[in-house]
């Protein structure tokens, strides 16, 4: 069995996929740093991540396939599937193989495992920008913590740089423990080192600004409003609304 090992990064993965070709052998199992070799590994390869490489890569796959269909196997790689990047090699190497077209064959056990998995993604990715819920903090950052089920987070920090981009504000996933912070220019990656207890699902009263709690107020009288109680539907709220979302929503207290 051969085996290739690579960082475990998209750049790493389309440098495998290079690596393969130049070999002319593909692998059987794919694993990250550190991680035990499988039974029967006859050999493992150890993959460089090069940047020139992973872009050959993906200037063959512009040439094969529409920028939609680019974006399902960025997508898939978003949904963190164990095995999902052994799944996105063998979908690439069709395409390479036999042509774009290969994507719409939803007969083929593999392509429609590569198209679900990004479907997933794209629903976790609308689900962020339905259900983030912004907490003003003292200093007039807008914080907001997450815990998606997929790492749809970097997929959607266009749409908030877009959607907020007069204020500062900070989107932190919580299962990965890393988020986006946005000064008003640019955002950025991440990573918070919690020594004050302020990462939590939402920002102790003493972080807040002195309006937020007024403004949190108002945004649940209104909510309540709005509400018929003769048509609360609990069974469509929970499909509609994850429940994981719920301990975010200011309205949902």
């Amino acid at each position: 069995m051969l085996v290739f090992r690579y960082d475990k990064s998209f750049d790493g993965l389309l440098s495998a996929l290079f690596d393969a070709y130049s070999m002319r052998a593909f692998p059987e199992a794919l694993i990250g740093p550190g991680e035990p070799e499988p039974l029967f590994t006859e050999r493992v390869h150890d993959v460089a991540t090069d940047e020139a490489h992973a872009g050959r890569v993906w200037r063959g796959l512009e040439r094969r396939l529409t920028a939609r269909t680019r974006s399902m196997f960025v997508y898939a790689w978003h949904g963190e599937q164990p095995q999902g990047d052994l799944l996105m090699l063998r979908c690439l190497r069709r395409v390479f193989d036999e042509g774009g077209g290969v994507v719409a064959d939803q007969a083929d056990p593999d392509m429609k495992s590569l198209f679900q998995l990004a479907l997933k993604v794209s629903h976790e990715r609308e689900r962020l920008k339905q259900f983030v819920r912004f907490q003003k903090a003292a200093d007039g950052t807008y914080f907001a913590a997450v815990t998606p089920e997929h790492d749809a987070l970097p997929l959607a920090v266009d749409y908030f740089t877009d959607r907020f981009a007069d204020q500062r504000w900070l989107i932190y996933d919580r299962r990965r423990d890393c988020g986006y912070y946005y000064d008003g220019h640019t955002a950025r990656c991440v990573t918070l080192e919690d020594d004050r207890g302020m990462i939590a699902d939402k920002l102790a009263d003493e972080w807040l600004a002195e309006d937020e709690r007024q403004f949190q107020l108002l945004w649940k009288n209104y909510f309540r409003a709005l509400a018929i109680p003769q048509r609360i539907n609990e069974r469509q709220q929970r499909r509609m609304m994850p429940r994981r979302y719920w301990k975010h929503l200011t309205e949902m207290e």
